[in-house]
């Protein structure tokens, strides 16, 4: 299977994959601290982009790697975008550039749960052919967190023997997964979620539609996770539990039934639906334990969220109570999606089971 035919498993539904992305938003200190040190002369061998899942890393990556192999360093990263290079690298036909991802398993056409130490062999083997082409050579690892045992071992020593002129941007969500010994050899640009302005920006990028600050608020300022909240429509969904919630907690059944019931509709090309459900039930619940600390949060994620939640939780105890009810319910439910229960009957208990919690 060639190259460009892979499945690409961190491509958001909705959107273009993030080699496509020309326009970048957001992350101003970032492309400075890796722009500051290029244009220096100083530019570290190893960079691992971290910061929550869809903020936007590997649309940063690609970004940096179109901007370096440019070999134009007065440009500014977003005119990288539009050079010739920057085709043959939306294409994956620039002979110094290598995309180290989970392989493609031949017997079943799917992708393989882990990056192995194969692919990083394929990394050597590149580095090495191609320095005799001259100038930079660069490695995009999406994401180093699914990496082996092997595979980790095998980067770790390519990182402590860096090829000359190479830099490799390894991608990572939950960077303490990585070995310190990696992270230790590696330079971080950390990525901060991005505003509800930044997350409009990017709607209006992609002609999506959504509220921004309501996204913003409801996505964590993910841009993946919002495109997946415009693609479920799930500001509407959100709205609904919040109704649920207006008399004070106690739930009128027959809503509660016709959100349960959503929740085993068929999964469609943007996610399943029970998952987005019971997600979207999990932000409900820690957002009421976060209004019993410090208020409720701002921006709104719904109309009249921000008065449901100073009733359901107007004190630190009604905080942990929330927290807890999160806790127990939401594991309750997956544990039973797991085995392939009803999804409907799930949900229908965990919001049972919120209604007839203890009073404050």
């Amino acid at each position: 299977m060639s190259e460009d035919a892979l499945p690409e498993s961190d491509r958001v539904p909705g959107a273009p994959h993030p080699r496509h992305t020309e326009t970048l938003i957001g992350h101003r200190d970032a492309i400075a601290s890796f722009t500051s040190a290029a244009r220096s002369g100083r530019l570290h061998h190893g960079w691992l982009i971290t910061g929550p899942r869809g903020t936007g890393k590997a649309t940063l990556a690609w970004a940096l790697a179109r901007w370096l192999l440019a070999e134009d360093l007065s440009l500014e990263v977003a005119e990288a975008g539009r050079t010739p290079i920057a085709r043959r690298i939306a294409a994956l036909s620039e002979p110094r550039l290598q995309l180290v991802r989970r392989p493609v398993d031949e017997k079943t056409g799917r992708l393989r749960a882990e990056i192995t130490v194969d692919e990083i062999r394929k990394l050597l083997s590149f580095f090495h052919m191609s320095a005799s082409e001259g100038g930079r050579r660069v490695a995009i690892i999406d994401s180093a967190d699914e990496m082996n045992t092997s595979a980790a071992n095998a980067l770790l020593k390519m990182l402590e023997e860096p090829p000359k002129d190479a830099v490799i941007f390894l991608i990572s969500h939950q960077p303490a997964r990585l070995l310190p010994t990696i992270r230790s050899r590696c330079r971080e640009l950390r990525l901060s979620p991005l505003s509800g302005a930044e997350i409009g920006q990017v709607l209006a990028t992609l002609e999506a539609e959504g509220d921004p600050e309501k996204l913003a608020a409801l996505s964590g300022g993910s841009v993946g996770e919002a495109l997946r909240l415009t693609g479920q429509n799930g500001l509407e969904i959100y709205q609904r539990i919040t109704d649920l919630f207006a008399d004070g907690g106690r739930i009128d059944r027959r809503r509660a039934s016709a959100l349960a019931d959503l929740a085993a509709t068929r999964a469609g090309a943007d996610g399943d639906a029970f998952d987005l459900v019971i997600t979207l039930l999990d932000r409900f619940l820690s957002r009421a334990a976060m209004a019993g600390l410090s208020g409720p949060p701002l921006p709104q994620a719904a109309e009249r969220e921000a008065e449901v939640l100073a009733r359901l939780s107007p004190h630190d105890l009604a905080a942990r109570q929330w927290a807890e009810a999160q806790a127990e319910l939401s594991a309750r439910a997956r544990a039973g999606r797991a085995v392939n229960l009803d999804p409907s009957a799930l949900v229908l208990d965990m919001l049972i089971g919120l209604a007839n919690r203890p009073a404050n």
